[in-house]
């Protein structure tokens, strides 16, 4: 192909598009780039996702410059996903916004674009981090802007910008120790890289990288971070809120003064009275409660983010076990959703053909529930999602598989398991679909955890470090104690009435409470049999299921 001295409407449209895929193509690699504790868990899936936002909007827009800067400017803001997404869509409309002025761009104008989005990124943010997709921001813009200066042609300029952006990627493990700590590159940095690589490829073919497959960095946590960690540096709060906002645009301000007090990796972004909002917080309430003073809070998102780095390594250690399914074909096979190669192992055993890894913050996507599906040696498939967030994801697999696909809506490991008692491979989906949900409805689901911070319950006040006992009704208990947890919400759900216990042994659980809550069993409930397997789940030291 000849090389383009300007890029038109048609061009960034195709950059936009070619700029999604290739941040699909090199999701995997950019998450896993991810350190905890980082301002996002899932840089390159956000990133992704606020692109796919975009596409979507310039499909409805009418094909001029003009039209195609506005479209991605709305779509990226009302689409960007996560903290990366949200600076990313700043970046987004940086560009859009200059180059929107022209019918076209030639390198001097791409320059300027690159400039304005680079300083629409920083003034988002209200403590700017350096070693981050920021400082790739800035330097690409710099080296771009200096080649422009020499009167550099447009492939010059995105040359010189790419350079540049790929040298600060490479140095941000000396800006923020984190990094370096774990071995690896900002993770937000290295998207924004494909960026330059995509124009590259569009202005005169160069090739976009393929993704390589990277280690998972060691995870950084509070208590294994050097004592010396700068903390301004990165957030180390449990909870990551995100909403729209809709408020006067005179009222920001003041919102984000009342947010710098709660929190931090604070990104607020938009205008003409919408706005998106990202913070990192212990606080949800106060968070929310900034919004509702001055407008209207909608689409609120929030994610554990410890919950989330915690489940993000046990589906990386299950990754890397050899244990495998049943192989042999029937004519119903099962897929099931879980984390935790002990839970794993007990779905293979009840017959499970198939399993995708991820549970309460990690969602698997429609397209791996279906490529689970595809791949299991069954001709029928029944999924158990296991989590209520998944179940409608779920319920999109039949429509996107070549095979009959039917979900058994199950909430949680225990009914997953208790369905599988129903299952019968040599039965249609449909007359197995009906067998096992009746099965799991007959559980009843418990588990144990631990309080993140201070709060109230109906059965009293709770202390952060409290064990909650966690029935099908709310908290039913709250103790000091991880045995006195378990059995008082053992003792609020297990009547004489039931048959079995089923109890999943998870991080934190020991041989001696597992004994103290079997012996009250046989106290109290002597006519309940316990059945005790090894799930090695985080965050929950007992799971349970009754029946």
């Amino acid at each position: 192909m000849s090389t383009l001295e300007r890029l038109a409407a048609d061009d960034l449209r195709q950059v936009v598009a070619a700029y999604r895929d290739a941040l699909r193509s090199h999701q995997e690699q950019i998450n896993r780039l991810n350190v905890y504790p980082v301002p996002d868990g899932d840089t390159g899936t956000n990133m992704a996702l606020t692109l796919e936002s975009v596409v979507a909007e310039l499909e409805g827009a009418d094909a001029d410059m003009a039209s195609t800067c506005k479209a991605v400017s709305h779509g990226s803001l009302m689409g960007a996903r996560g903290n990366s997404g949200v600076i990313l869509s700043q970046i987004l409309r940086g560009l859009a916004t200059t180059l929107g002025e022209f019918d076209d761009g030639d390198g001097r104008r791409w320059a300027d674009a690159l400039t304005a989005a680079a300083e629409a990124a920083y003034g988002a943010v209200m403590k700017p981090v350096e070693g981050t997709i920021l400082t790739v921001a800035r330097e690409g813009a710099a080296g771009a802007a200096t080649r422009a200066d020499d009167d550099g042609e447009l492939v010059d300029v995105l040359v010189a910008g790419r350079d540049s952006a790929a040298e600060a990627l490479a140095r941000t493990p000396d800006l923020l120790p984190v990094l370096k700590e774990a071995g690896v590159v900002d993770a937000g940095g290295a998207g924004l890289l494909l960026l330059f690589d995509v124009l590259l490829n569009t202005v005169d073919g160069r090739p976009v990288p393929e993704p390589e497959l990277v280690d998972a960095p060691a995870m950084v946590t509070g208590h294994d971070a050097p004592e010396d960690h700068d903390h301004d540096d990165v957030s180390e709060l449990r909870y990551e809120v995100m909403y729209f906002l809709e408020a006067p645009d005179e009222a920001v301000p003041a919102f984000k003064d009342v947010w710098a007090g709660i929190g931090d990796s604070i990104v607020v972004v938009g205008g003409d009275g919408i706005w998106n909002c990202h913070i990192h917080t212990d606080d949800i309430g106060a968070a929310i409660e900034a919004a509702v003073e001055c407008g209207r809070p909608r689409q609120i998102r929030v994610t554990d983010l410890i919950e989330q780095v915690e489940e993000e390594r046990w589906v990386r250690e299950a990754e890397t076990d050899d244990d495998e399914p049943p192989s042999d074909p029937v004519p119903t096979a099962v897929v099931a959703v879980c984390s935790g190669d002990g839970i794993r192992r007990i779905f293979h055993s009840l017959g499970t053909r198939g399993v995708v890894l991820g549970g309460q913050t990690m969602n698997p996507s429609t397209a791996q529930l279906v490529e689970a599906a595809e791949q299991v040696p069954g001709g029928e498939v029944i999924i158990l999602p296991n989590n209520k967030n998944i179940i409608p994801v779920a319920e999109q697999v039949d429509g996107q598989s070549a095979k009959t696909v039917r979900v058994v809506a199950t909430r949680g490991v225990a009914e997953g398991f208790a369905s599988l008692l129903a299952y019968d491979p040599e039965s249609s989906a449909d007359d197995n679909a009906a067998a096992m949900a009746e099965a799991a409805a007959a559980v009843v689901a418990g588990e144990v955890t631990r309080a993140v911070r201070d709060s109230s319950c109906d059965v009293g006040p709770i202390s952060e470090g409290d064990y909650l006992g966690v029935g099908p009704s709310g908290i039913r208990a709250v103790e000091g104690d991880l045995a006195e947890a378990a059995i008082g919400l053992l003792d609020a759900i297990v009547t004489d009435e039931h048959e079995i216990l089923t109890v999943i042994e998870g991080e934190g659980a020991t041989a001696g409470t597992t004994r103290h809550i079997t012996q009250w069993l046989e106290d109290h409930r002597p006519d309940v049999e316990a059945e005790i397997h090894h799930g090695g789940q985080p965050l929950y030291p007992y799971y349970f299921g009754i029946e």
